[in-house]
């Protein structure tokens, strides 16, 4: 199992993709822990764990994850969230998530996580975002005390299995000047679609709060058709499964024809942010359709085609990776360059939810450090 802080270099360079600044927009909180974090925390609540050794705990995690199936890859969560049910610990959690994307050399982040999956301990919604947005605030202050600077923002997430949406909806803009910068939906896809919580994006809308939702991962098109009319989403959680709304045709070795459906044309010339995660992708099986390898992942055909792609984790722990192990293996798969990836961590400040101000700020700062290397 890789660590937070294991180096990879960009093929023929001393750079490393660790050293490269980059905005992380979907990475779960409850999929991000350390092995050796759960295992301490599992000791104290007498929680039965598959081992009690961090390495083994994590290559676990890893290959319990590489189902095939959104489902199963989500049956992992079960342990995490339940070292997760009490103020310490969220505390500490979250501050750990912080230091560990700064080791990474992200700059700005967006955790996702759902309140309503850590009430257990007896914390209320508002406790429990209180105690998350302690453990960022301490895990900042530590990155700024080192002579780094990262900046993160939580994205409330309700369950789209459950019918809690329009509560957790007016919880995250109740919290929005206390760390709470969106809202998402999250949780096994299929059967569950957007339109079970129009309450929720309705409120949502009304108060101006930007929402990102779970979408074409483990459901296809008409998942994403709810995402962006039902729930008014401004970017897709995933998205990858647009690509069957694109058709394509070689029509020799030095020509390939595409053509994209109404859907596909709308999501990029509206320049809906995509939230990929391809070695989560390749775990869940949301790609499936096009191969079992990364370089059969539509990514490098979406980016071709000029759709707003970004690279993100999802969940650390379970797909073992980092944002720069996910550059690494996408320029191994599709022999990207240094200006490709300065494309993608543009894309992903432009789609931030931060004011625009910041967002200008944020990409000035990604493009000063591409520059300095």
């Amino acid at each position: 199992m890789s660590t937070p802080t294991e180096e990879y270099l960009v093929p023929g360079s001393t750079i490393s993709f660790n050293s490269l600044p980059k905005v992380s927009l979907h990475d779960h909180l409850d999929g991000g822990l350390r092995p050796k974090t759960i295992v301490e925390l599992a000791k104290r609540i007498g929680l039965e764990l598959p081992s009690t050794d961090p390495v083994e705990l994590g290559d676990w995690f890893e290959d319990s994850a590489d189902s095939g199936s959104l489902p199963a890859y989500l049956a992992t969560f079960d342990l995490t969230i339940a070292v997760m049910q009490s103020r310490e610990n969220l505390v500490r959690v979250a501050r750990e998530y912080v230091l560990d994307l700064a080791d990474d050399g992200v700059i700005y982040g967006e955790v996702r996580w759902a309140p309503e999956q850590h009430l257990t301990g007896g914390l209320s919604l508002d406790e429990v975002v209180e105690a998350v947005q302690e453990g960022i605030e301490t895990g900042t202050d530590d990155v700024r005390a080192s002579g780094r600077s990262i900046r993160v923002g939580q994205l409330v997430t309700a369950m789209r299995h459950a019918d809690r949406s329009l509560e957790i909806a007016e919880l995250a803009v109740r919290h929005r000047e206390n760390g709470v910068v969106g809202f998402d939906i999250a949780g096994a896809e299929a059967g569950y679609p957007a339109s079970r919580h129009l309450a929720a994006f309705d409120f949502l809308a009304k108060n101006y709060f930007p929402t990102t939702v779970h979408a074409g991962e483990g459901d296809g098109l008409e998942s994403i058709r709810g995402a962006l009319f039902d729930g008014r989403a401004l970017r897709l959680g995933h998205g990858v499964r647009i690509a069957e709304d694109i058709e394509t045709e070689r029509q020799d070795d030095e020509a390939t024809y595409v053509s994209l459906g109404l859907l596909a044309q709308w999501v990029k010339d509206r320049e809906i942010t995509l939230e990929l995660s391809p070695s989560s992708n390749l775990q869940t099986g949301a790609v499936s359709a096009w191969g079992d390898e990364l370089v059969d992942h539509p990514f490098d055909l979406l980016y071709q085609l000029g759709f707003q792609v970004t690279v993100n984790t999802d969940n650390r722990l379970m797909s073992n990776t980092s944002i720069s192990r996910e550059l690494a293996l996408l320029t191994d798969a599709f022999d990207y360059e240094l200006a490709d990836h300065e494309v993608f961590q543009l894309n992903a400040a432009a789609a931030t939810f931060l004011p625009v101000e910041d967002r200008e700020d944020l990409a000035d700062a990604i493009s000063d450090g591409f520059e300095a290397l």
